[in-house]
């Protein structure tokens, strides 16, 4: 508390009395103006409004002392104008033009920090517009709604900016969120309709491969199969995993049935020994046989890797029990078979590689880590089997037309054209795998 004889000598040198009233002097082109009556004595009545001064320049200093604390200056700015507008009215005597300069140099000072606040308020909500604006060109839709959560959040805990901008930017903001949720409605409904052709291509070729179940019409049938399950594979479309296993295990079934029987039909029929061992009938007999022996290789993978080579090595014992096809349908039936085969192999060399992975400590959970592990140990074999088909090719390449070299380029052909097959195999399963794992 300040000492009575300073709030006397302050009160003098900003008021005075003059009969019975209390007056503060004039300033900052303000008049003299009356703050009061005069009670018990002159003196007393001076050192009272002296204290409400006091009383009043505490106010100011707390506020000034917030201000200069706060991280949200612009809050205090109102505060600051009425304290202000107060010191032409408010009943004290003391010096109160100090009091209002500090307060506008205060005030100024807040306006600058907020004006510069509302300039980098308009910048982020400019930036947040543009960002919103290009979601709606994305391919990641679920990663872009949770980026519009974002955009968002971060819009709404944004400072203001000009009140004449306000309204506009909003307006921007939600339009570009609204073309977001357009477009990717819009998706959503082209997905659900391609969706649902896949589906229905789909059980049009179960519906053929079950109507063709029972046929007699062994050989006009296996062809039929094989182009139905050419054009499941040419189907290419993604469903929901249960949905698609569903589907696919109806057309599998239809067509196991079929060449089930066609083996059924082919051992009963009464067989010529041949010279060698093997079993010859017809040409149109061992076809059959062949393409019921390609389609049980290509269903393999759907089996237990263990099951499904040691039965795919049995299927080739088999093959060789069966009699010579004429014409280009050899080539192509043994070229059908080798590519299931290798396929089989291929699958449970990757899997073995797989399993030792894990066995060291690399955790793959979902089907996405599953898919990159194997689909990035395939790339790896493939670059491997692409390095020694490059050295067979460099060698084939330096070896001389000399008749004595014939064996050893004959041998040179086979091996890098196995190469080729193991390159071609290992591709193939890159993409069967993300369409079990990913797609």
């Amino acid at each position: 508390m300040e000492s009575q004889e300073y709030l006397l000598a302050e009160a003098r040198r900003y008021g005075y009395v003059e009969g019975e009233e209390v007056w503060l002097r004039a300033f900052m082109q303000l008049p003299a103006r009356r703050v009061g009556q005069v009670k018990e004595s002159a003196d007393a009545s001076l050192v009272y409004f002296a204290q409400r001064f006091e009383l009043f320049r505490g106010k100011v200093e707390d506020l000034l002392r917030k201000i200069e604390e706060a991280e949200n200056k612009g809050s205090f700015l109102m505060k600051a104008q009425h304290l202000k507008d107060q010191v032409a009215s408010y009943d004290a005597l003391g010096d109160f033009e100090a009091l209002y300069r500090r307060l506008t140099e205060a005030e100024e000072a807040v306006k600058v920090t907020v004006n510069r606040n509302r300039e980098k308020n308009l910048a982020t909500k400019i930036n947040l517009i543009q960002e919103a604006g290009e979601l709606k060109n994305t391919v990641d839709w679920a990663g872009a709604s949770e980026k519009v959560k974002e955009l968002r959040q971060v819009w709404i805990k944004t400072g203001p900016v000009e009140k004449q901008l306000t309204e506009e930017l909003e307006t921007r903001f939600q339009a570009a969120v609204d073309s977001f949720f357009a477009a990717r409605k819009q998706f959503q409904a082209e997905k659900k309709a391609m969706v649902n052709r896949v589906y229905d291509k789909y059980k049009e070729l179960i519906h053929k491969s079950e109507a063709l179940q029972n046929s007699n019409e062994f050989e006009e049938t296996t062809r039929k199969l094989k182009q139905l399950q050419q054009e499941w594979k040419d189907v290419d479309g993604s469903l929901p995993r249960k949905q698609a296993n569903d589907l696919w295990t109806r057309f599998r079934a239809a067509h196991n049935h079929f060449f089930e029987r066609l083996k059924v039909h082919i051992n009963t029929r009464r067989p010529e020994t041949v010279s060698g061992g093997g079993v010859s009938g017809s040409a149109e007999d061992n076809l059959a046989r062949k393409r019921a022996l390609v389609a049980e290789a290509t269903a393999l993978l759907d089996q237990p890797m263990g099951q499904a080579v040691t039965r795919a090595k049995e299927l080739q014992a088999a093959w060789k029990q069966v009699g010579p096809v004429r014409g280009e349908e050899s080539d192509r039936v043994w070229e059908q078979f080798l590519a299931a085969c290798d396929k089989v192999f291929e699958l449970s060399a990757l899997e073995h590689f797989v399993r030792k992975r894990q066995a060291s400590g690399l955790d793959v959970s979902t089907p996405e880590e599953q898919y990159n592990v194997r689909a990035q140990a395939l790339r790896d074999f493939i670059k491997s089997d692409k390095q020694e088909q490059e050295v067979l090719e460099q060698n084939l390449d330096k070896l001389s037309n000399a008749p004595g070299n014939d064996a050893f380029r004959t041998m040179l052909q086979g091996k890098i054209r196995t190469f080729q097959r193991k390159i071609r195999t290992k591709t193939e399963l890159i993409e069967l795998l993300r369409q079990r794992l990913v797609a």
